[in-house]
């Protein structure tokens, strides 16, 4: 298998953490997004919506959605577990991981992109306010949701810590970082930013 990723970019790096952490190896190619390459006919032939990460696999077809790619991957690889050990676990940090996703790692996309855009796209200032608001509901509830645990989900690293790096990260990168109102998630990011897999998809 094979994975076409580029670093920074969301999805792409909660893939790379993911894959860090369960210690898989695949084959990685760079699909340069500040060249365009996401647009050459090579990589459209693999995702026609020019997106990453993609994940290429044995028999030639392609995964192009990041959380299919990691619940693919961990169908595969069940050692350690990232999504939980019984459908309660799954369920609860398939809850948590979706919490983070469209509160933190989607809003902090839009944010930046309104923003700064690394693709060059147009300021929008009022889609920047709307989404500002949103991340600090959903900041709000994680400061709480976390506490003082090493993880989202507690004792145990999962797939929910992957997507909240990975939100984060993007963020920090373009100046849309945590503030002092949000302890317990700084001193969660401290944390995380500290271990290898996170120290393997930073720049």
């Amino acid at each position: 298998m094979k994975l076409y990723y580029f670093p920074i970019a969301p999805n792409p790096t909660r893939v790379i953490v993911y894959l860090r952490e369960k210690g898989i190896g695949l084959e990685e190619q760079l699909v340069d997004l500040r060249e365009g390459q996401q647009n050459s006919p090579e990589h459209l032939a693999r995702n026609p919506a020019g997106a990453l990460p993609v994940l290429e696999l044995d028999d030639g077809q392609y995964l192009t959605e990041s959380l299919p790619i990691i619940e693919y991957l961990e169908e595969l690889y069940p050692q350690p577990p990232m999504v939980g050990t019984t459908p309660q676990e799954r369920a609860q940090t398939r809850c948590a991981e979706r919490r983070v996703e469209q509160g933190v790692l989607n809003t902090v996309g839009r944010i930046v992109h309104a923003t700064n855009s690394p693709l060059g796209l147009p300021p929008n200032p009022a889609v920047a306010e709307l989404e500002t608001e949103r991340m600090h509901t959903a900041l709000a509830r994680l400061e709480v949701a976390v506490g003082d645990g090493p993880f989202v989900m507690g004792e145990r690293v999962t797939i929910a810590d992957c997507t909240l790096f990975a939100g984060l990260h993007f963020g920090e990168f373009f100046g849309v970082g945590l503030d002092d109102n949000y302890p317990n998630l700084c001193a969660w990011y401290a944390r995380f930013k500290q271990r290898p897999s996170a120290q393997s998809a930073m720049l």
